[in-house]
Parts: structure tokens; C-alpha cells; sequence
């Protein structure tokens, strides 16, 4: 099963900080699913205002995180050498389970559920220490980038 570090998902992602918010690929198959994680830490710039006395994950940076780990899976699953933005451009049914907090880690397990061309529809999972605490069917498209 292939893993991917930061080096590697900062060569698919263009996200950076703040903004980067997957950490490692665990494993995943193209096309069919994967799973990534986020170590939360007190130092990220969310939990000054999210709140000061009771630091809380925002769940908009859950999606948000769930959408770059989809975001991996559909760039390598591209077989061509152009390249590519994923555009996130649905979300249905997203429930927040728990709190995520400073010292969690958060595993995103992603699955596809259906690809046409370009266009993804995925069902995604977030798991703090095997307890769900975020999911939610999420829809992207891979498009060209400018000049590609």
C-alpha cells in the first residue's frame, strides 16, 4: 500500500500554510479510497480565535481537510501528465459527531463512491482514536491549470 509524507502531498496539493491541512497519506488505491491524517496541534493559527479557553477544531476545516485528501486521491488516479486543480463543488448530508481537539489526531478515510471523467463523488470519514467525529459525501472536478 503506497503512503505519501508532506514532501509528496506538497508536490500534488497547493495549499500551504496555513492552509495545508493533511499531514500523511496513509495508504490509498486509485480510484477506490484512502486514508490520511492530521496531527492537531494548540500552535495552529484557528484556535487563537476557536475558541481561546476551549480550543475546538472548526468543522469547516474538517471538510476542508476531507476535501484535500480527495483532492490527492483524484490527482493520483490521473493518468496523464498535465496538471491539475481539484475544485470542490458539493458537500451533502456533513455531521459533526464530536469535538476535534489540540493533541488529536484525525484519520480521514475517503472512499469513492463515483468517478466520471473528471468529476468525483466520494463519501468521507473522520476518526479521532476509532471514533467517528466528522462525515459526508463530498464532490470535486479536476481541472486544468492555466497554461497546462
Amino acid at each position: 500500500m503506497p503512503s505519501l509524507n508532506i514532501d509528496n502531498i506538497m508536490s500534488r496539493l497547493p495549499h500551504r500554510y496555513p492552509f495545508l491541512l493533511i499531514d500523511k497519506v496513509l495508504d490509498y488505491e486509485k480510484e477506490k479510497f484512502i486514508h490520511a491524517l492530521k496531527n492537531v496541534t494548540c500552535n495552529e493559527p484557528q484556535f487563537t480565535g476557536h475558541f481561546p479557553s476551549h480550543p475546538v477544531m472548526p468543522g469547516v476545516l474538517l471538510v476542508e481537510a476531507m476535501a484535500q485528501a480527495g483532492g490527492i486521491l483524484a490527482f493520483e488516479s490521473v493518468e496523464d501528465e498535465r496538471e491539475y486543480l481539484v475544485y470542490f463543488t458539493a458537500i451533502d448530508g456533513v455531521r459533526f459527531r464530536k469535538p476535534v481537539r489540540p493533541g488529536d489526531q484525525v484519520i480521514f478515510e475517503l472512499t469513492c463512491l463515483r468517478r466520471r471523467g473528471h468529476m468525483w463523488k466520494l463519501r468521507g470519514e473522520a476518526f479521532v482514536d476509532g471514533e467517528l467525529v466528522c462525515e459526508g459525501t463530498l464532490m470535486a472536478t479536476l481541472v486544468l491549470q492555466d497554461g497546462a
